[in-house]
């Protein structure tokens, strides 16, 4: 199933995303908030509206993020083989992990402002968790059946900031750097652990187009381990890592500038599209 979050009228409304189009939800009759799903609801109870093809469908809806009030941002790094490689690091032993604040995650559409005194902005496609359950010290079967679903998200990177030290987060965490969208697929009806394709655009131009398969650590392993460290809830996210492609790995480097926009494709689950300005 896929469900989003959609703003109609100042108000964020949970919606169902079908194949004739995005259904208000509560327009429908169904009360409940996307963080009343995540946190233990029965998305089930949303199949008669899914099966109901007599409902209206909303006509450019206006995305609102995918989680609200906003949790955890935790990110993994270096998490695909050939992105490894493209930059020259080391395969790691462990998840890289890192955050980002919660005002870097902005939904589907909204634009992304590229402050004029850095220039080395970058892209990176990224499968992202919704944790479902609490984790604490789970092991990867407990991780796996706490994870509500995923979503398409970019990692935004001001890369000279990032490789300024050890640390990580400066590079990572300018507000709007952590959009994701456009829907959540829920994990009962989505396995990343059965490739799927994850592609990036600028401006229409493929950049990145690699594949789930060629994670290091599947997703429960990263929820397992993270949650030796941090004690994760429903609604966090958690960003997996990027595929090769990206500018950072180019002999010319090829940064973002204002005027750019940049899609992450995510096989199964959509398109997450955001201007820069």
């Amino acid at each position: 199933m896929k469900l989003c979050n959609i703003n109609v009228g100042g108000e964020t409304r949970l919606a169902l995303v079908t194949s004739r189009g995005v259904v208000d939800l509560k327009a429908a009759g169904y009360n409940g908030s996307m963080m009343e799903l995540i946190s233990g609801g029965q998305v089930r109870a949303l199949d008669k509206y899914a099966q109901d093809e007599s409902l209206p469908v909303v006509d450019r809806p206006v995305y609102a993020n995918v989680v609200e009030p906003i949790g955890k941002l935790v990110c993994v790094g270096l998490n695909y083989r050939a992105h490894a490689s493209g930059v020259h690091m080391k395969i790691p032993e462990y998840p890289i992990l890192f955050s980002k604040f919660a005002n870097a995650l902005v939904p589907c559409g909204a634009p992304v402002e590229l402050p004029s005194w850095e220039s080395s902005y970058d892209y990176e496609a990224e499968l992202v968790i919704v944790m479902g359950k609490e984790c604490w010290n789970a092991d990867e079967v407990q991780a796996k059946a706490a994870i509500f679903g995923y979503t398409c998200g970019n990692d935004f990177s001001l890369r000279d900031a990032q490789m300024r030290s050890g640390q990580w987060l400066i590079g990572k965490t300018m507000p709007g750097f952590g959009p994701c969208g456009p829907c959540i697929v829920t994990a009962d009806s989505y396995d990343p652990e059965e490739p799927k394709a994850i592609r990036s655009y600028v401006n229409g131009q493929l950049r990145q187009d690699g594949s789930t398969g060629d994670m290091i650590f599947s997703c429960a392993k990263i929820i397992s381990y993270a949650s030796k460290y941090i004690k994760l809830c429903p609604g966090d996210l958690i960003f997996t890592g990027t595929p090769s492609g990206v500018a950072l790995e180019g002999e010319e480097k090829h940064w973002l500038r204002p005027g750019d926009v940049v899609d992450v494709e995510i096989e199964g689950i959509g398109t997450l599209r955001n201007p820069l300005v």
